[in-house]
């Protein structure tokens, strides 16, 4: 066997890990076998959010510097014990009428794709085979706007949800942004969640014109956080929680609490920084998983 692989074994299931000392994230030294050991160690919190879920890939094989491809297939020389799930493919890029998804359910099935480099785990707001269970609210900053003011946002949306019997639950994109995830009855379409969501998005615009926007032109952004109420869009994928995001360091898509995005509105630190691995996993380690509730179930959203 080559000396840049390495045959373990997962929880019963055979692997073969490789070039583990390979840079993923050049700025911060991170290696492909950190990102292992990462997922391996997030994996009791993050497992729970994925199940049941088909998962998108981004995959970076040459580092956050090099290229990456969004893979939704399995890819060729998938184990057999990978569970795999035929889906509908509407308004595939490629014309395909069904794709053959990843589920990861298990460690096995997330060491193996930390392993294909698939930093970024993205997954739709419902179950195969199910309606939404969770609405996503994505606020998205355009310049000069930051995070400091989606946490502004995010506290207004907090509260106008709340009206509806809506709870809410905060966590980074691990990017520029932030989103709201709300645990809902599963009963309702995509449409249905979408159109709720546009409603209150439009509402706050209206409320606060100088600082929300609710329309999808870039050209209206600037200075102003985007309400992204389409995330719920039944194509559409948004990334998981406790997922590596590709920046320059290895930051994670981070749930937060309450006070801590109170603390991003008025500008205090840390709260308006990413967090990086290491940062979450000791988060975890404190504060468990401030995402649970949404794996409890909710409400159904109130109809126009």
């Amino acid at each position: 066997m080559p000396a840049d692989r390495l045959k373990v074994d997962v929880e019963g299931r055979p692997l073969e890990l490789s070039n583990l000392d390979k840079v993923l994230y050049p700025e911060a030294g991170f290696t492909k076998g950190e990102v292992i050991d990462y997922y391996t160690r997030i994996a009791p919190v993050l497992l729970p959010h994925l199940a049941d879920r088909p998962v998108t890939r981004i995959r970076y094989p040459n580092g956050v510097g090099g290229g990456s491809f969004f893979e939704k297939n399995a890819p060729a020389a998938t184990p057999a014990w990978v569970r795999t799930e035929t889906l509908p493919a509407p308004g595939s890029s490629k014309g395909r009428e069904t794709i053959d998804y990843v589920v990861a359910d298990d460690l096995p099935t997330l060491v193996w794709l930390a392993n294909l480099a698939a930093l970024e785990l993205h997954t739709p707001q419902w179950k195969i085979g199910e309606h939404p269970d969770m609405m996503v609210v994505d606020l998205d900053p355009g310049a000069p706007a930051a995070l400091k003011q989606c946490c502004q946002v995010a506290l207004l949306m907090r509260d106008r949800l709340a009206e509806d019997g809506i709870d809410s639950y905060p966590k980074t994109s691990g990017k520029k942004g932030m989103q709201l995830c709300c645990p809902i009855a599963g009963t309702q379409s995509s449409d249905g969640v979408s159109a709720y969501a546009r409603r209150i998005a439009q509402e706050l615009e209206k409320a606060h014109p100088k600082l929300i926007v609710s329309k999808m032109a870039k050209n209206l952004r600037p200075g102003k956080i985007f309400i992204d109420w389409s995330q719920n869009n039944a194509a559409k994928t948004t990334v998981a929680p406790y997922s590596l995001r590709a920046q320059a360091v290895p930051s994670v898509s981070t749930p937060l609490t309450w006070d801590e995005v109170e603390a991003g509105a008025a500008g205090k630190r840390p709260s308006t920084k990413p967090y990086t691995a290491g940062e979450v996993l000791k988060r975890v380690e404190k504060q468990g998983d401030l995402l649970a509730p949404l794996l409890d179930g909710g409400p159904e959203l109130p109809t126009a």
